[in-house]
């Protein structure tokens, strides 16, 4: 008994050691993976104030300086009409500056909630003119927040749009983000190509499948994804949340 109860001990400990190393271990990778997933995001943002102020305020401004040298003061008339509308040129310059400078102002575009995050992103989307939207963003005045899984979240709505824009030829997307029952439901629908899931999921780097579902795992989420090819794709995403 004695030295049955010895090696009992000794397993024990071992066991308990292994599995505070374990935990640590998950620590650290989910650590990186939160620096990761914050420094994509700042990526995509820098990216997309870089494109806005190259094509639309940087357009902006140089049809008001192409307003203004054309101005002949000798014809007060035209002259009038050419000033007032450099004002109204510039005064939509300014909105647009105001924008995107919402998207610089506080480090992290989730402190102002996710379903602000998330509407920031698909209006980048809408800008594109690209796609037919139907939008339901019901998390707008949502009262539990998770720092952490917001930028994950994030995230995941950023992978799902770059592989549409990518892969899907999509003329039509619809996107229905809500909570209900502490769990937070994010389901997006495209009317694209579509694939073989089974296939692209053997393929690990397929689609970026792989990711979304890495993150989706890291926040103990579930994913349930439908495509048929030739007739578009259907992502719901469920999260416990906070």
């Amino acid at each position: 008994m004695p030295v049955f109860l010895i090696m009992y001990i000794r397993s024990y400990n071992r066991h308990k050691k292994n599995h505070i190393l374990e935990k640590q271990h998950m620590q650290q990778q989910f650590e990186a993976e939160m620096l990761q997933a914050r420094i994509e995001v700042q990526d995509n943002t820098m990216q997309a104030i870089a494109t806005e102020l190259h094509d639309n305020v940087g357009q902006l401004l140089s049809l008001t300086t192409l307003t203004l040298n054309s101005i002949n003061l000798d014809h007060s008339d035209k002259a009038t009409v050419k000033i007032e509308n450099s004002l109204s040129l510039v005064n939509k310059s300014i909105k647009e500056l105001r924008e995107l400078a919402k998207l610089l102002h506080g480090e992290q575009i989730v402190e102002n909630g996710l379903g602000n995050a998330l509407q920031q992103e698909i209006n980048w989307l809408e800008k594109t003119g690209s796609y037919e939207l139907q939008v339901s963003n019901q998390l707008h005045n949502l009262q539990e927040n998770s720092p952490d899984k917001d930028l994950i979240i994030l995230r995941l709505l950023q992978e799902i749009i770059n592989n549409i824009i990518k892969h899907a030829n999509a003329t039509s997307i619809s996107f229905n983000a809500y909570y209900e029952d502490k769990k937070l439901y994010l389901n997006v629908e495209e009317n694209g190509v579509g694939f073989n899931y089974e296939k692209a999921k053997a393929n690990k780097a397929g689609l970026g499948l792989s990711s979304i579902s890495k993150r989706i795992e890291m926040i103990n989420g579930k994913l349930a994804l439908n495509s048929i090819p030739n007739k578009g794709t259907n992502i719901l995403i469920e999260i416990p949340y906070p």
